[in-house]
């Protein structure tokens, strides 16, 4: 739905709640998709929540609390009983109300599970980290034996009539739970009814372990173009699987990771109308860090104090030759980091990548050295400051491609993420690199500069 049909059905909203008139309110707002739903109740006010939630069915509250943020849930279910809440965790998916309770207060969660009915479904998922494969994972699959027919296996579905949002795929085991394969439902649809599951099964399970990193997992699935992946134990016995629509937030939450990180941003969840409190915790140390690095690049500066004051043209083109030097290195540090997040590349290519990169920053510093220095010397009439400034650019430009590569593999040796100090380290030494180099020649050159 677009955004004007969307606010046009908030505002008849609002208008019928200031009219007291709830039951159109409810109304316009169950015609909603659930996505729909959630965006549209997020953008009320505390006292309109408070009215609109407790008139929804537990079916449509939990279909809400589905599609929202952890903190807009936390904040939702503050009105809600105890006993409200358990029955809304009950129609709710087990790993989403797995997250929820995560997010409780223990003994608020204990409660709440004493009182659900389908709490066996949940509590395994409690014991595994947000960001892990078993904090990802349903219990909510379809689990076959390898000696029922066909016909068996159709009629079982029958009986057990699955949600909507379970896999396409069925999961074959044995008497221990083990994985043994896996059937589509139009392999078992098209099948003969007598033939056994053993024998229209596919025996090569792609599977990733319980305790696996949500962008293993990520990197898995996009691999192999699955809809689903089974998760097992370190015996290969399946406990949950992780489906398509998980694995879409992930990629959102990842790539937001990243971006931010690659900003110095360390709290992801940022946005510009966040706390202040929360926007000083999550940029200002780095902006620190920040001071210090560029005070240090003003320190290789400040020992060429004498050349400038010789020359003092050459205070306006330093901060060419460092911030083509900056953005050169900034190039290479987003495609080395991405890349390494993909599994495209790794430590043991380090070599190969870098003497590639360098050849690339040599040949970019040639290419763009020629043009700076030709308009320099059009502009100027200084043929020296043109080939000064020619040299600093292929030079600079191949450190940067040094830099910009060994930086991440550097952090990542560290077991940090290398999205995270990158780009201020890497502006760091670009900068410092480029005024000394740059400078350097000057020195170098100095008696020959047109006075």
């Amino acid at each position: 739905m677009d955004e004007q049909t969307l606010e046009s059905i908030k505002e008849q909203i609002r208008a019928s709640l200031e009219s007291n008139n709830t039951a159109s309110a409810l109304a316009l707002l169950l015609d909603l998709h659930p996505a729909d739903q959630a965006e549209v109740f997020n953008s009320f006010g505390e006292d309109e929540k408070d009215i609109l939630l407790p008139l929804l069915d537990v079916p449509s509250t939990a279909d809400l609390l589905e599609e929202m943020e952890d903190e807009e849930v936390l904040e939702a279910v503050e009105t809600l009983t105890t006993e409200r809440l358990a029955d809304v965790l009950d129609e709710m998916e087990p790993d989403e109300a797995a997250d929820l309770l995560g997010d409780l207060p223990p003994a608020q969660a204990s409660e709440i599970l004493a009182q659900m009915e389908d709490a066996e479904e949940v509590i395994p998922l409690l014991g595994y980290p947000d960001e892990s494969a078993g904090g990802l994972m349903t219990t909510a699959y379809v689990a076959l034996r390898p000696h029922t027919s066909a016909e068996q296996a159709i009629k079982f579905l029958r009986q057990i009539s699955p949600e909507n949002d379970v896999p396409y795929y069925l999961y074959v085991i044995d008497r221990a739970r083990k994985l043994t394969g896996v059937v589509g439902l139009r392999e078992l649809i098209v099948s003969e009814p007598e033939k056994l599951i053993e024998s229209i099964m596919d025996p090569e399970v792609i599977t990733i372990g319980v305790n696996s990193d949500q962008e293993e997992v990520a990197r898995v699935m996009a691999r192999y173009d699955l809809a689903a992946i089974p998760v097992v134990d370190d015996r290969q016995r399946i406990v949950g699987v992780i489906t398509h629509d998980d694995i879409v937030d992930v990629l959102e939450e990842e790539a937001t990771e990243d971006i931010y990180r690659l900003a110095t941003v360390t709290d992801a969840d940022l946005e510009p109308e966040s706390p202040v409190v929360d926007h000083l915790k999550g940029r200002l140390p780095w902006l620190y860090l920040n001071m210090l690095t560029a005070l240090f690049a003003s320190w290789v500066v400040a020992n060429f104090e004498q050349v400038i004051g010789q020359v003092a043209i050459l205070a306006a083109f330093q901060s060419v030759v460092a911030g083509l030097g900056g953005n050169s290195a900034s190039q290479n540090v987003v495609m080395i980091v991405r890349s390494m997040a993909l599994g495209k590349i790794t430590v043991r290519r380090i070599w190969a990548v870098l003497i590639r990169q360098v050849w690339i920053g040599f040949l970019q510093g040639l290419l763009v050295g020629a043009v700076v220095g030709t308009g320099v010397y059009f502009w100027r009439g200084d043929p020296v400051l043109a080939i000064v400034l020619f040299m600093a650019m292929i030079c600079n430009m191949s450190i940067a491609g040094i830099i910009g590569t060994l930086v991440p593999f550097a952090i990542t040796a560290l077991g940090k993420d290398p999205a995270l100090a990158s780009s201020v380290l890497v502006t760091a030494a670009t900068d410092s690199f480029g005024f000394f180099v740059f400078l350097s020649l000057a020195s170098l050159f100095l008696p020959y500069f047109i006075k």
